[in-house]
């Protein structure tokens, strides 16, 4: 047999490559190596800006062309880099090379030993994965979450009166609208979307074991906690001053948290609707010239679901592996955080997948209310909860002479079906008030929903 083409070994670079397509701008390698680059050339303008060492100010002409190497920054350094890093066997080592070969290109060889001055490696790379992160988040991953979040509020206030019998441990159990069910989902994701749009993004700028050691040997003088904050800050990311040689990565334990805990509620979302539409409580909406069923023609799979189901469970797995993995750093640095932090962007890949999917199959379903109304009927059983309670009412009110309504009721409905005019008859023999016994014979499974539509309006 022989050897296929090169093929992508990964589905996120082969069939749903589109899908994920914007993140790879930030968290590819080359996403990666574009922020290093930046991260480089920022800071020899933050130095040349103060005129250390004897350097002086660039014009504002020199200032743009040295921004141009991230700005522009292509096809053309990607293999640069790609046949540098084969000599050096350090990624970071090839950026500073990159830099340098392009000072003297720009005829700026009299700032070329500010390449990379004082700087370890993870100076570089927690400020360039802080940024890349942080811009992915922000600029694709959040506002696809918010959109399913909108999508989600839309059809629980479209569904906000659509009466439901609930079903708590598979049971039948006190009616809800669609709406408030759906409501809850919505008010969970927002609360998490708040954590992660107020997290921070920290990043260390304090050399080869967070102490600054080199750069007081050069100026002793110079403040450069101060500097360092600055330059950090100015990046538009958060400073963290007190670390080993890398940036603890706490911060990214805290988001890949949130990211998998948001992942868990729209998993949960995924099989609710699936389950619902197994009970025919929404219908999905047919897709022209899509099959569902390879020898069944009448299916209509809930492949959207589905697939948003499976691929929050692998980007939740890998966001876990991220968490464990690099929360801890032996002594002052190990390098398991530089291999598993590569795998970030497949992590934020299967979580964008399956935002997309889930987002799609949110506007292809359409909701049964003569399903949902069949349901109610079927089961006038689950009245039994107001009667008693109305009952207990009137027992303390002294209306009512009944010593444990609880027992009377459950004698009545476990483990079997009440029809409406059985219980309005079980109702009218009660010994409670005219005005109680006249509002438990107008309730029915529909009406006996609570403040169930008011809720979703505190969606806002």
């Amino acid at each position: 047999m022989t050897s296929l083409p090169p093929q992508p070994l990964s589905p996120l670079d082969g069939r749903y490559r589109a899908v994920v397509a914007p993140l790879a701008d930030y968290l590819s390698e080359a996403g990666l190596n574009r922020a290093r680059v930046e991260v480089e050339v920022e800071w020899i303008l933050a130095l040349t800006d103060r005129s250390l060492f004897g350097s002086t100010r660039l014009t504002d002409a020199e200032k743009e062309a040295l921004r141009g190497l991230y700005r522009d920054f292509g096809e053309a350094e990607i293999q640069w880099l790609a046949e540098t890093e084969a000599v050096t066997r350090h990624d970071v080592k090839a950026i500073e090379y990159l830099v340098r070969d392009r000072l003297s290109s720009l005829g700026l060889d009299r700032i070329a030993e500010l390449t990379h001055f004082a700087c370890t490696s993870e100076d570089i790379n927690s400020a360039s994965y802080a940024l890349t992160i942080r811009r992915a988040v922000e600029r694709v991953w959040l506002p696809k979450l918010r959109s399913v979040i909108d999508a989600v509020e839309g059809l629980a206030a479209q569904h906000r009166d659509a009466a439901m019998l609930s079903r708590t441990h598979g049971q039948p159990a006190t009616p809800s609208t669609m709406g408030k069910e759906l409501a809850v989902f919505a008010w969970r994701l927002e609360r998490v979307a708040r954590q992660i749009e107020t997290g921070e993004y920290l990043a260390k700028f304090s050399g080869a074991t967070g102490t600054w050691s080199a750069h007081l040997a050069a100026a002793p003088d110079v403040d450069w906690p101060a500097l360092s904050r600055a330059f950090i800050e100015g990046l538009g990311i958060d400073f963290n001053v007190l670390t080993t040689q890398i940036e603890s990565h706490d911060w990214q334990v805290e988001l890949y948290d949130r990211v998998r805990h948001a992942g868990g509620i729209l998993h949960n979302l995924a099989t609710d609707i699936w389950t619902y539409i197994s009970m025919g409580f929404f219908a999905q909406i047919p897709i022209a010239g899509a099959t569902g069923s390879s020898t069944m023609p009448h299916k209509i799979n809930p492949i959207r679901f589905e697939n948003a189901e499976a691929n929050f469970e692998i980007s939740g797995g890998l966001l876990q592996t991220l968490s464990q993995t690099l929360v801890t750093s032996r002594m002052q640095r190990d390098l398991t955080d530089s291999t598993t932090q590569r795998n970030i962007g497949v992590a934020f890949g299967h979580s964008l997948l399956a935002l997309e999917n889930l987002q799609r199959g949110l506007t292809e379903i359409s909701l049964s209310r003569d399903a949902l109304a069949a349901d109610l009927d079927a089961n006038w059983e689950v009245l039994a909860e107001a009667i008693q309670t109305v009952v207990r009412a009137e027992i303390v009110a002294g209306r009512s002479q009944i010593t444990d309504p609880y027992a009377l009721l459950k004698e009545l409905t476990r483990g079997r079906r009440v029809g409406g005019a059985e219980l309005a008859e079980f109702v009218q023999g009660l010994d409670i008030g005219d005005d109680a016994k006249a509002r438990l014979r107008s309730l029915t499974p529909a009406t006996y929903i609570g403040l169930a539509e008011r809720l979703v309006d505190e969606l806002g």
